[in-house]
């Protein structure tokens, strides 16, 4: 059987994780996004739907979870956070080891935000870094739509430091432009495949 490397992507809030998750999928590596998982999970008839709708009723409108709505009530009690991940999160597991699950390439992205803060590095491989200054990630943030300071600083609050996340991830991109950051992902995709042949060639020795 050929081995398979599943590389975890992290990285906080505009740090530009979605950018080299994307930069990834353009090479052809099978991507699992958690971004995306939550949004069928909040789609009508998702997972996740009637579980908020218990929750928080406001939150839901016509069958699907409003995310921004979501914003504002976690904004003003942060502590409904905790609960709205106690409903979600294992449905993310799931819908994650299903994508691992269908998967047989040489090597799988899997995009999660809170990487290091849930403990999912046991889970992969190797873990990959998406960082840049901490000007640049508020300028990012706060170009979003709909997003606040206040929501901003929930977010932190809750996210490792990134001063930590460096310490504890195997490689490491600085996001400054897309250039570099579509070079660099690139070159590690060349490291990660070398190394899996050269296992496959160990195994079958």
């Amino acid at each position: 059987m050929n081995l398979r490397i599943r590389l975890g992507l992290t990285g906080s809030i505009g740090m530009g994780k979605s950018t080299t998750s994307s930069f990834f999928a353009a090479e052809g590596v099978p991507v699992w996004d958690a971004d995306a998982a939550v949004h069928r999970l909040y789609a009508p008839g998702g997972a996740a739907v009637l579980s908020i709708a218990a929750l928080l009723p406001e939150a839901v409108r016509n069958g699907s979870v409003s995310r921004e709505i979501m914003r504002e009530l976690v904004a003003k009690d942060p502590a409904k956070l905790d609960q709205i991940e106690s409903v979600v999160h294992p449905l993310i597991a799931a819908d994650r080891n299903e994508f691992i699950a269908t998967q047989t390439g040489d090597l799988i992205v899997l995009d999660i935000p809170l990487l290091f803060e849930k403990g999912l590095e046991t889970e992969v491989d190797a873990t990959l870094l998406a960082t840049a200054p901490p000007a640049l990630q508020r300028a990012r943030v706060l170009a979003r739509p709909g997003m606040t300071d206040a929501y901003f600083a929930t977010i932190l609050a809750r996210q490792m430091p990134d001063a930590e996340k460096r310490r504890r991830a195997n490689h490491i991109v600085e996001t400054l432009d897309l250039a570099s950051t579509q070079a660099y992902v690139r070159a590690l995709i060349l490291h990660l495949r070398s190394l899996t042949a050269s296992e496959n060639r160990d195994q079958h020795a």
